[in-house]
């Protein structure tokens, strides 16, 4: 299977291509959550929803501020809140995202909290690192959260256990 590379393109570019991406071809609340913020998606991120709609497997390069987070995590959100009348919270884990290092892990949940709550999204995140207590480990096995970030050695562990 080949990857397909997303690049983004510089401010300007951006903005241009962005401005032919309405953010009405999000679905709500992502739309008004866009619009609330005077923003309109980068075309990045909404082709990472293409791509993902596709089944196909997609490399983002973009500079820092270019929407990186939410763009690798929008086709999760997106799908979480696509399924009208099936509980999301509690619905099992939907996306792994698996960092290098722990403090990014932690950073990315952090930023990816912020508009998971302002679109008020009944979705859970959480973090899995050797600093986890074990109690919330074991939860995390019984009842996963449906976002979970985490590093490679909590990945063998859980495989593991």
């Amino acid at each position: 299977m080949r990857a397909r590379t997303l690049r983004s393109q510089p401010a300007t570019a951006s903005r241009s291509r962005a401005a032919a991406t309405p953010a009405a071809a999000l679905p709500e609340p992502f739309a008004g959550w866009f619009a609330a913020k005077g923003w309109q998606p980068r075309a990045h991120q909404t082709a990472l929803l293409a791509q993902a709609a596709a089944r196909r497997s997609t490399l983002l390069i973009a500079p820092t501020g270019a929407g990186k987070t939410l763009a690798g995590f929008l086709p999760s959100l997106v799908a979480a809140q696509a399924t009208p009348g099936r509980p999301t919270r509690g619905a099992g884990l939907r996306t792994l995202y698996i960092s290098p290092l722990k403090a990014l892990a932690v950073d990315v949940a952090r930023n990816l909290l912020t508009p998971i709550a302002e679109m008020d999204l009944d979705v859970r995140v959480e973090t899995r690192t050797g600093d986890t207590p074990p109690g919330k480990r074991q939860r995390q096995r019984l009842t996963p959260p449906e976002i979970l970030l985490t590093t490679p050695e909590q990945v063998a562990l859980l495989l593991a256990s």
